[in-house]
């Protein structure tokens, strides 16, 4: 008899605890999706419960050793061969110890195809989100068929001249990413691509190597842009600074951008690969400046990249020990390639040595030789017209 009410008992307490446990998930799901639809201005769909997801994993990733970090790309869903590669070769080469997450961004929704070879080709977390409406598109402060004079007057002079989506994507890349629900819970970000290589085994994390050191922005090729697409930025750029010369700090890299002369060198860190600490976007003086860059129309007028916005940025807001160049992480992208010559790094990469672009750049010289300068200097810079 004792023996029979002892299981009725816990038999009652398996029912109650597994009522309880469905209704605080019931719960928490119907606490996500007020929160979604609060911050997102529309109603939830269950495709969005990776979107969802992230905040957790990533806010728990301490838990694991792991910074709040994460990989991510702008990605269409006709890429995906492309980005599978990626990832892949960031898994082999580094990924696979850590297993920080991929975040998938695109203004259009992923395929269920797309999703399931992702998931296929890593064992990491993968979030897949969709680019906000308001993030994406024509910028307020442009008029519609300006930029369809300046698509066909530019369409012969430089790659992408004539593309509309190329500046939406520059656009997106300079002013939005960073600000995407998904990112808002991250300290940095690492920015991959489709159809890029990585040749380099990579025997540290980092993530955190940026934390300990105290860096900012690290980059792994400078190369020089192409003057036709950016004729006016570095004037663009005069201007912001000597409106808002209290957000300058008191000592900065802007001469990597700009030489004594006041002459704009062109020189850019090639943004396709890019480890940032997300502050730096986030903060006040990098909006303000895009901003005034987006009223000045020139990511439609001519064809502003996210690469020299970033750069000048950089310069012209951190010093220079803020910086890095991971000269230990081989990289491809098409255009340029950096394979490490130095031989205990050239030991863990499996590219030749020849591929060396970055050793014979004039903008990598120029990073090695000039020093920060007080922002006194910064501003008699900015005064000089480049026409004088």
């Amino acid at each position: 008899m004792a023996s029979s009410r002892f299981r009725r008992l816990i038999f009652l307490a398996i029912v109650l605890f597994g009522f309880f446990a469905v209704y605080k998930s019931l719960n928490y799901v119907r606490t996500e999706r007020q929160e979604w639809e609060a911050n997102n201005n529309g109603p939830f769909k269950d495709t969005q419960r990776w979107d969802l997801e992230v905040s957790r994993n990533v806010t728990d990733a301490k838990k694991d050793g792991l910074l709040r970090a994460a990989m991510v790309a702008l990605v269409r869903n006709s890429e995906l061969q492309g980005i599978r590669s990626t990832i892949r070769q960031v898994d082999d080469r580094f990924n696979r110890n850590y297993n920080y997450p991929y975040i998938l961004l695109n203004d259009e929704d992923f395929t269920s195809e797309f999703k399931k070879g992702i998931r296929a080709i890593t064992k990491a977390p993968v979030y897949f989100g969709k680019v906000p409406k308001d993030h994406w598109g024509l910028s307020p402060y442009v008029t519609e068929g300006k930029v369809k004079e300046a698509l066909e007057r530019n369409r012969d002079r430089y790659i992408y001249g004539g593309s509309y989506s190329y500046r939406l994507m520059c656009r997106y890349q300079a002013g939005f990413i960073h600000k995407h629900p998904l990112l808002k819970d991250l300290d940095y970000y690492w920015r991959i691509e489709p159809d890029v290589n990585y040749f380099c085994d990579l025997p540290y994390d980092p993530f955190r190597y940026m934390r300990d050191k105290g860096l900012v922005y690290g980059y792994t090729i400078s190369p020089v842009e192409k003057p036709e697409t950016v004729e006016s930025l570095w004037d663009t750029t005069r201007a912001w600074i000597m409106d808002n010369q209290e957000l300058l700090p008191e000592k900065s890299f802007i001469q990597w951008v700009v030489n004594e002369k006041a002459k704009y060198t062109l020189c850019h860190f090639w943004s396709n690969f890019e480890i940032v600490d997300l502050s730096f976007y986030r903060s006040e003086a990098y909006e303000s400046y895009f901003q005034h860059l987006d009223r000045a129309g020139g990511f439609f007028y001519e064809r502003w990249g996210d690469a020299p916005v970033h750069s000048i940025a950089a310069a012209m807001l951190l010093r220079k020990d803020q910086i890095h160049w991971f000269e230990d992480i081989g990289y491809h992208h098409p255009g340029y390639t950096h394979c490490p010559r130095n031989p205990e790094m050239a030991d863990r990469c499996i590219c030749s040595a020849n591929s060396n672009y970055m050793y014979r750049s004039m903008c990598k010289r120029r990073f090695d030789k000039v020093d920060d300068i007080p922002k006194s200097q910064a501003l008699i810079l900015a005064q000089i017209s480049e026409v004088n």
